[in-house]
């Protein structure tokens, strides 16, 4: 299968589908200026020394809780403050999830890529209106969706003249509680549009805590090294510095500590991918 001849641009210098991977990771959700500082920081440092361009991710809003009660975040205003903080101080793109067609152009005047949640990929007006910033869009795909069928995804994007988009692989359902990632999606996605491995949902064990989400961590660093040698064009990891106190999803997360040697493993990974990405059988 032959890989799609779109790339998608981020900024002028980081094109996600060319040359050089992408990594986009930061903390679930935006809890504070402190540790979204600490963790860009950290990462963009250790992303640059091994290889990779790096986007800053961190979410506004975490609308998809499995409890009311869940932490939700600091609001929009004030965590698109602490995202252009980021921005500025370590010149680096910045990612975050949009939930609702009324999100999306006040998002837009701060973060360079718009994420669309999987459970959402199939909402067209939230689609159109993420292409119609200009902005990159990356789109998820849901838990229930075919790979083949995300092509329409991405076509609801392009539909409006925004070819900048990717799609990410986070694992189907298999039962209650349970994702499993099929390594076939990448190469089948990846005919439509660059792809990314998001590395720590694809290991979330949705409301398996009774009233959170649970995950294996200690599955990330093989079903990553599975995943580049695949072959993708980047990777999404979430990580934070204490992920048993973390506002969300912390047990699926990488410990910021683990992070430089994860990056390492994650580009020695692509480039044995990208080495044999055009190997094919007749």
């Amino acid at each position: 299968m032959k890989k799609s001849n779109f790339g998608m641009q981020i900024d002028p210098k980081i094109l996600l589908g060319g040359e050089k991977p992408v990594l986009f990771a930061g903390p679930c959700a935006v809890e504070s200026m402190e540790l979204c500082l600490e963790v860009a920081e950290r990462v963009s440092e250790w992303a640059t020394q091994y290889g990779f361009h790096y986007v800053f991710k961190g979410s506004f809003d975490k609308a998809n809780r499995t409890s009311a009660g869940s932490y939700r975040g600091l609001g929009m205003d004030k965590a698109l403050q602490v995202l252009q903080a980021v921005k500025d101080r370590y010149k680096v793109p910045l990612l975050t999830d949009v939930h609702e067609r009324s999100q999306v152009k006040e998002a837009a005047e701060v973060i360079d890529v718009l994420q669309i949640p999987a459970f959402l990929c199939r909402q067209t007006d939230l689609l159109v209106a993420a292409a119609e910033t200009g902005k990159a869009v990356k789109i998820k795909r849901g838990q229930f969706m075919a790979p083949e069928d995300m092509r329409f995804a991405v076509d609801k994007v392009r539909a409006v003249g925004n070819d900048n988009v990717c799609l990410t692989e986070r694992g189907f359902s298999l039962g209650y509680h349970n994702l499993v990632v099929d390594m076939r999606a990448l190469p089948q996605m990846r005919q439509f549009a660059p792809v990314v491995f998001d590395v720590t949902h694809s290991i979330q064990q949705p409301g398996a805590q009774g009233g959170s989400s649970g995950g294996q961590r200690e599955f990330a660093p093989y079903l990553a090294r599975a995943a580049g040698a695949a072959g993708v064009d980047g990777f999404f990891v979430e990580t934070h510095p204490n992920p048993s106190q973390a506002l969300s999803d912390g047990p699926n997360m990488v410990p910021l500590h683990n992070m430089e040697s994860f990056i390492n493993m994650l580009y020695e990974s692509w480039s044995l991918g990208n080495k044999y990405e055009n190997f094919e059988l007749e």
